[in-house]
């Protein structure tokens, strides 16, 4: 497959020559003749490296770097100019250009240094997951609690990891699924092998499958060259398919293939790929209630449920509290530098006393922003966002509590709808604030007949 290029250059005599010189070497070549038109065919389309001018009569090389780069930081872009420009090169290199040449320019010099630019671009590329994950490791010691629920949840982790079972990793959202995954992998065979994440909810359907599967050149619109997808990139690793009950129900099929025959096509492929990847999933769902209502396969369901394990909601575990508000107080006062110490009688009280229905992911959140707006050494109530007194006092609780009257899918839904309220209709925040996708959080009120 040939990578493509484009050249930018108002000069158009200087185009065809490097169009010449380039297409012998076997790249494809694009023409674009100002920076204007350089912005619009990024926008339009995939290229492995950008050739551009600095001076140019319609949108000079610089502006329409900071403006490509704004957009794809990841494309390498080969400035082009004069002997008397060479300053404003290097500031071009300052801006994200990957290098420049000067005019006129050396065939040779030209020719190495875009087959040098283009390598390390495929490197960058191929390589992202890899070392990001393999940089990292993790620990039992990053799961944090001495609660019985904690030490039940640990036990079978160390049981599972150094098997090659499929785990399922069943909780709401903010108890530290992700994590869970993270402490099997490290703890087990593959440990020296890539752990590759996929959250399922945050791609549409067509990007989603060739995430997963690859692709190959031209098997859709915008597929201008082959891509491996996570599941090759997992191999011999492990993959980590996030909020998998988000998946569409055409997906679900070509996983379960995957996992009853260990092999797939990339799309636009009719040539198998062996995989030998553990697959862990999580999900926030109740899938047998889901597979009811015929979202959710019931064949696939029992083959990634081999091994469950839930991570307890916070409110099911508030011993862990303090040690959990410990943790997070001192990651943040040295993030940011605040010699803040501990927490008041009062501030911890609330801290124990709150519902959490963002779970972990809310206290963090909730420790940072009072570790920020602390005036002392310890932090107080008046730290903590008005959301989490309110619905901490004695009258508040009363109101969302369960009851023998009340479900718990009427008190989630007033729950969700005073959050929106307190955020004035900020999906987002309102979201975050939960503990929830907004996915999910759309979802939910489209149930509760919410626009």
């Amino acid at each position: 497959m040939k990578p493509k290029i484009l050249i930018v250059d108002d000069e158009l005599t200087h185009c065809r020559m490097l169009e010449a010189v380039l297409s012998a070497e076997g790249y494809e070549t694009f023409q674009a003749p100002d920076g204007h038109s350089a912005i619009l065919a990024v926008e339009a389309r995939f290229f492995d490296l950008i050739l551009m001018d600095i001076r140019m009569a319609r949108v000079g090389g610089i502006e329409a770097l900071e403006k490509i780069k704004s957009f794809n930081p990841e494309i390498p872009i080969i400035m082009m100019t004069a002997y008397s420009s060479v300053s404003t090169a290097v500031g071009a290199m300052k801006a994200g250009a990957y290098d420049y040449l000067t005019k006129p320019l050396d065939i040779d010099e030209l020719k190495v240094l875009v087959a040098k630019a283009l390598r390390h671009h495929q490197l960058e590329t191929e390589n992202l997951f890899l070392r990001e994950q393999l940089g990292n490791r993790f620990d039992f010691s990053n799961i944090i609690g001495r609660s019985q629920a904690m030490k039940n949840l640990l036990e079978t982790v160390a049981l599972v990891a150094p098997t090659g079972a499929t785990v399922l990793i069943q909780g709401e959202s903010g108890t530290g699924k992700e994590l869970i995954a993270n402490a099997i992998h490290q703890n087990s065979p593959r440990r020296d092998r890539p752990l590759i994440k996929v959250n399922c909810a945050a791609l549409p359907e067509t990007l989603l499958e060739s995430e997963l599967f690859g692709h190959e050149k031209g098997s859709f619109t915008g597929a201008t060259s082959y891509r491996k997808g996570r599941f090759q990139l997992a191999h011999q690793g492990t993959i980590f398919l996030d909020e998998i009950a988000e998946m569409p129900m055409a997906l679900q099929s070509k996983i379960l293939r995957v996992l009853q025959e260990r092999e797939f096509e990339p799309i636009g492929s009719s040539t198998s790929i062996q995989t030998d990847t553990r697959v862990i999933t999580a999900t926030n769902r109740n899938l047998q209630e889901e597979i009811k209502a015929g979202r959710f396969r019931e064949d696939l369901y029992y083959r990634i449920n081999v091994v469950s394990v839930t991570a307890p909601a916070l409110r099911e575990r508030r011993n862990d509290i303090p040690l959990l508000a410990d943790f997070f107080l001192k990651r943040y006062a040295g993030k940011n530098h605040r010699a803040v110490k501990g927490f008041t009688p009062k501030a911890m009280d609330l801290l124990m006393r709150y519902h959490w229905p963002g779970n972990i992911r809310e206290l963090e959140n909730v420790i940072e922003r009072a570790v920020i707006m602390a005036r002392g050494h310890l932090i107080t109530l008046e730290e903590f966002p008005d959301t989490l007194k309110n619905l901490a006092s004695p009258e508040k609780d009363s109101k969302i509590e369960p009851s023998a009257e009340r479900s718990l899918k009427e008190v989630e839904k007033e729950l969700i709808l005073r959050t929106l309220e307190e955020t004035d209709g900020n999906r987002t925040h309102a979201a975050r604030i939960l503990g929830i996708s907004r996915r999910t959080l759309q979802l939910k009120l489209k149930e509760y007949g919410v626009n």
